[in-house]
């Protein structure tokens, strides 16, 4: 799929729509969706990519910012959804996905947010605490801290574990630094405010990242028509910690769309 400097490995699945669209998290990649995937309908349309400096997508060039990842979502969705489609986004991810949805792309039936960062920047993302958040991928022993004390509240099958350490390993220093330094605390509460389709949002109910609290706080304000369901004991990494919850969450969305 051809966007600004390069091309992105963009994987299709199924074929009944609405199409799912997954937009991974900061430290991610497609291979984050590939339990949820597992656990939907063989048949549902799904499409996923490395976004913009990780995975497969590291040699792509900078910016790496919000609004560059925004646009080459907007490229994929272009270039490789016919129909209906429905943005997914987990945390970083799910702010990219509430930047495009503001910009009402043709198509766009809903907008489905896992562990999202909130538009507003929470009191608690500090310049100590972005500076700190630069350093969580420095190395494997501190991304399996991270993931262990920080990401998760159960315990990671050890394939899914080794998955997300290499992933948060497999990008540049400029790639990796963009979001904790200057995206997390990023205000774009003046878009989310254009949204205009149904979102649904699911939180972890022991997540310290984005805990239900301050989505509550510092996301649903600015969305007063989405809805908020929290996934008991889970924490930050939803699509790998409780894959079953996320699917199903995301087919009672399609049902709803489906009957509006």
């Amino acid at each position: 799929m051809a966007v600004a400097g390069g091309s992105l490995e963009v994987r299709v699945g199924g074929g009944t729509g609405p199409t799912l669209v997954f937009v991974h998290y900061w430290g991610g990649s497609a291979g984050t969706w590939e339990r949820v995937i597992a656990e939907l309908p063989s048949e549902q349309s799904t499409v996923r990519y490395d976004q913009r400096g990780w995975g497969t997508s590291r040699s792509l060039p900078g910016p790496y910012g919000l609004d560059r990842l925004a646009d080459d979502l907007v490229q994929v969705v272009e270039g490789c959804v016919p129909g209906p489609f429905v943005l997914v986004g987990h945390s970083m991810g799910g702010k990219v996905g509430q930047l495009v949805a503001a910009r009402r792309p043709s198509g766009l039936a809903g907008l489905a947010l896992i562990a999202p960062a909130p538009p507003e920047p929470p009191a608690t993302v500090t310049e100590e605490y972005r500076q700190g958040l630069s350093h969580a991928y420095d190395s494997p022993d501190a991304v399996r801290y991270a993931l262990d004390h920080v990401l998760t509240a159960t315990p990671l099958p050890d394939p899914a574990r080794a998955t997300a350490v290499r992933d948060s390993l497999a990008a540049g220093p400029e790639a990796r630094h963009e979001w904790p330094l200057h995206g997390i605390a990023r205000d774009i509460t003046h878009a989310v405010r254009d949204i205009d389709v149904p979102v649904t949002v699911l939180a972890g109910e022991r997540d310290v990242v984005e805990p239900p609290d301050v989505l509550r706080a510092c996301l649903l304000p600015h969305l007063p028509h989405a809805t908020l369901t929290t996934v008991p004991g889970a924490g930050h990494l939803l699509p790998v910690e409780a894959p079953g919850a996320v699917a199903t969450a995301l087919a009672d969305f399609l049902a709803l769309l489906r009957h509006r």
